[in-house]
């Protein structure tokens, strides 16, 4: 009797190690699996970013008027010193800017935030735009929303809630005109 209960508990003991083999399989798995996910993000948004560079700028150049012979770059925003590759993907915003100066995906993100009338995080703003929840895809959206910030379009209202600011939203929503006397 005592042989059975000993090789059981011989048997359980190597089962044990083997759980903790898988265990500690699992973990390095998981490590990898998050550095990997890490990198495709970051590819991810390095090229919607190389994308929507080089798009605006073949956009750019084909709006170049005729007598402007030898122009190196295109002021979009005139403000500021132009781009030196012709493009100001987001200028800086003033009083009597449109909404239409802005590339589409940012376009976007401003008027389903003046839609919704409050903040929103990047995944929520993702979603409405029809991206897929993906993490790459909040991720690229955030940068875009941070990038708004910077440059007076929007408002961060706390970590990771963005809202349009009060003047910009008067502009898209139209309240921003003035009537003639």
């Amino acid at each position: 009797m005592s042989s059975l209960l000993e090789e059981l508990e011989r048997r359980e003991n190597a089962a044990r190690e083997r759980v903790e083999q898988l265990r500690e399989q699992i973990a390095d798995l998981t490590r990898r699996l998050e550095a990997e996910e890490g990198r495709v993000s970051r590819l991810v948004i390095t090229r919607e970013t190389v994308e929507e560079i080089l798009g605006e700028a073949v956009g750019l150049v084909e709006r170049l008027p005729d007598e402007a012979p030898g122009v190196d770059f295109v002021d979009v925003a005139a403000d500021g010193p132009p781009s030196p590759l012709g493009v100001v993907t987001v200028p800086q915003w003033r009083p009597g800017m449109k909404v239409a100066v802005l590339p589409q995906a940012y376009r976007d993100a401003v008027e389903i935030l003046v839609d919704a009338g409050q903040a929103m995080r990047a995944g929520q703003v993702a979603v409405a735009m029809g991206l897929p929840d993906e993490a790459a895809k909040r991720e690229g959206l955030r940068s875009k929303l941070k990038r708004l910030v910077e440059r007076g379009w929007a408002r961060e209202q706390g970590p990771g809630l963005f809202t349009v600011t009060e003047p910009v939203a008067r502009e898209v929503t139209g309240q921003g005109r003035q009537t003639g006397t």
